[in-house]
């Protein structure tokens, strides 16, 4: 039996998930969620998770298995998803994988750099210098000391700057040359035969279907969804809490933006993720690109991602 894995990758908003659908259904595929952030359950809308009756039509794996309070991690991410592709496998069906996590898909691909354990007494001091300093501060420094790691990192990624950080403290050697697994030439699971496929798009136009994904989830009732979140007696753990789209309506519920500056935040921040994803997924050798520019329905690319697979 063929144990095949196809992983569709693009930015956010690019249509990758409409084409991973329509492939699916056109091989018979079951779909892994790539997403650290549909991952939780109750955040739907500002995740854009697929309809139920997406759901129905075909089995995904790796939504709703954690609660917005709940940490979830890269290696938890591993770990589900092979149990998940061997189920699928066999079952005798094919996987298709789609997301924007590229920290998820190179773990789950190259090898997860699992490093020293968390010190807690340094977290706590960590935080307490955010608070006080600015993580803008606390970015720089990470900057003099391990500049491919900041170079790679977000400013406003407190967690993973916080962990960079902690590495460094705890082995006196940048993350950066630690993670020398990433650079290996194949995947970490060659008894699965990848494919990986990426969408790519104009800019401006990637932009243009931001704002308008933007717009179609509130109206849709992303800011109850959201209250309904930040209101909750668990509350919001520290990852969920900076998803986009809700840590932005997080903060104007706490009285820190109004609604228009929140909305226009959550744009501005959702463009800056699809920035980072086009940087992350353009170094991967391995992706097969597709140009969907001036492409709306996506669906129309399965000829095109079938011919890939016919040439892997």
């Amino acid at each position: 039996m063929e144990r095949r894995v196809i992983v569709i990758v693009g930015c956010t908003a690019s249509g990758k998930g409409t084409l991973a659908r329509a492939l699916a259904s056109e091989l018979g595929a079951e779909i892994v969620s790539v997403d650290s952030m549909k991952v939780y359950r109750g955040m739907d809308i500002g995740t854009a998770k697929p309809s139920q009756a997406a759901r129905e039509q075909i089995p995904h794996h790796l939504l709703d298995v954690a609660d917005p309070w709940e940490s979830f991690s890269a290696a938890r991410y591993v770990e589900l998803a092979d149990a998940a592709v061997e189920q699928i496998h066999t079952r005798g069906q094919p996987v298709v994988a789609v997301g924007g996590t590229v920290l998820y898909l190179r773990c789950w691909y190259e090898g997860i750099f699992e490093g020293p354990a968390a010190d807690p007494d340094f977290r706590t001091a960590f935080r307490r210098r955010v608070a006080t300093e600015g993580l803008e501060k606390l970015h720089a420094e990470l900057a003099a000391i391990d500049p491919a790691a900041a170079a790679r990192i977000h400013k406003n990624d407190q967690r993973r700057i916080e962990r960079a950080a902690e590495v460094y403290h705890l082995t006196g050697k940048p993350i950066s040359e630690l993670q020398q697994q990433w650079d290996a030439p194949g995947p970490r699971r060659p008894d699965w035969r990848w494919t990986l496929i990426g969408i790519q798009r104009d800019r401006e136009e990637n932009n243009r279907r931001i704002n308008q994904r933007v717009r179609k989830m509130i109206s849709q009732g992303l800011l109850d969804e959201a209250r309904r979140i930040y209101d909750a007696p668990q509350g919001v753990g520290p990852q969920a809490g900076q998803a986009v789209g809700y840590a932005e309506l997080f903060a104007h519920f706490a009285g820190e933006l109004s609604l228009d500056e929140a909305l226009e935040r959550i744009k501005v921040n959702t463009r800056r993720l699809a920035k980072q994803q086009r940087t992350w997924i353009k170094r991967m050798a391995q992706v097969k690109w597709i140009d969907a520019t001036g492409v709306e329905d996506t669906r129309s690319l399965v000829p095109q991602a079938l011919a890939l697979l016919n040439d892997a």
